[in-house]
């Protein structure tokens, strides 16, 4: 079939809409005005199913052709023609997601936009039909949607992951119609995954997402009883412990005030400025100061440390830990 005859096929679906038109609107001149007072429910799913159906599928000899018109020439009305001609390509794996997206022209949006991505790439020259070289495309860029946008808190976000989500309710149908039970570890065996990773994936699709914002109890509560927010388990330290690390923290901070009075006034410094302050002074700075040695410095800070542990040990059963001099 050459260029005229691809061409005529496209401009015979113009023609009809451009035909269906005018005939509507000589039908409008000849008939008066009603006024309708009914509603009909538009159902966009079938009026888009109904559209593609006037796209007529291609030979492998029209895909060819069209495809090389648009590799050589960058031919806008070729691309055109091969996308809407396997438009029903995309309708058809679309389906096969249904299930789970429950949205079925959202995947057959995303899935038109790998279609036209499959029309940038394909090579005619390789010898393969485009709707089978296509249908990766589209599956692509399906998927990709439902990782994205299927649930809040996002699955298949690893290798493992996205295998998993694709195939575990596959393969547990599987096992059950040959009888056996599909247990995780059978599961985890046959996808080549870890159990655990089975176990995870089985709680998260089977369990929604929830907000943790929502008031607890019935619609018909006040909202005394809380949110879900209230009641979940803090990462960080808990209440009861934020006040012990307070008063440990005050505890300390007045031993050391009373430790540094038993000192004489060169211990003092030492302590201050090399093992209290955040920004330590160097053993030059505090022989300078002090006029002694730095290793007379090393020494008196060294005993130091001896001495401050064995006040606070005499104070408070565990020590370690609670203070750090390094």
């Amino acid at each position: 079939m050459g260029k005229k005859q691809i061409k005529d096929k496209t401009e015979k679906v113009r023609v009809e809409d451009s035909a269906a038109s005018d005939h509507g609107g000589a039908k409008g001149k000849n008939l008066p005005s009603v006024r309708s007072t009914s509603v009909v429910p538009y159902d966009s799913l079938t009026a888009y199913l109904r559209e593609i159906r006037r796209y007529p599928k291609l030979s492998r000899e029209e895909e060819k052709e069209l495809a090389l018109r648009y590799r050589n020439d960058r031919d806008l009305e070729a691309a055109y023609a091969l996308v809407s001609s396997n438009l029903w390509l995309v309708v058809k794996l679309a389906k096969d997601y249904e299930r789970t997206a429950r949205n079925l022209l959202d995947l057959i949006q995303e899935g038109n936009i790998g279609l036209m991505e499959a029309v940038k790439n394909f090579d005619p020259y390789r010898g393969v039909r485009f709707p089978s070289y296509a249908v990766w495309w589209v599956k692509a860029y399906i998927i990709r949607y439902m990782l994205a946008n299927l649930r809040i808190v996002k699955l298949g976000t690893t290798q493992a992951q996205r295998k998993l989500f694709f195939n575990l309710h596959k393969e547990k149908e599987k096992l059950e119609r040959m009888g056996i039970a599909p247990r995780p570890k059978l599961l985890a065996e046959t996808l080549e995954v870890k159990e655990s990773e089975v176990i995870e994936m089985e709680q998260r699709l089977g369990s929604p997402d929830l907000s943790v914002d929502a008031p607890l109890g019935n619609d018909d509560d006040d909202g005394s009883a809380g949110t879900l927010l209230g009641i979940l388990a803090s990462e960080g330290p808990s209440s009861e412990q934020l006040v012990e690390q307070k008063q440990r923290a005050e505890f300390i901070k007045k031993g050391f005030h009373e430790f540094a009075e038993t000192l004489k006034e060169r211990e003092r410094v030492i302590l201050e400025k090399r093992l209290l302050s955040e920004e330590r002074a160097t053993l030059q700075e505090l022989s300078d100061e002090l006029g002694i040695s730095r290793e007379r410095i090393r020494q008196i800070e060294s005993r130091m440390k001896e001495k401050i542990e064995l006040f606070f040990s005499e104070r408070i059963e565990d020590i370690d830990g609670d203070i750090d001099f390094s």
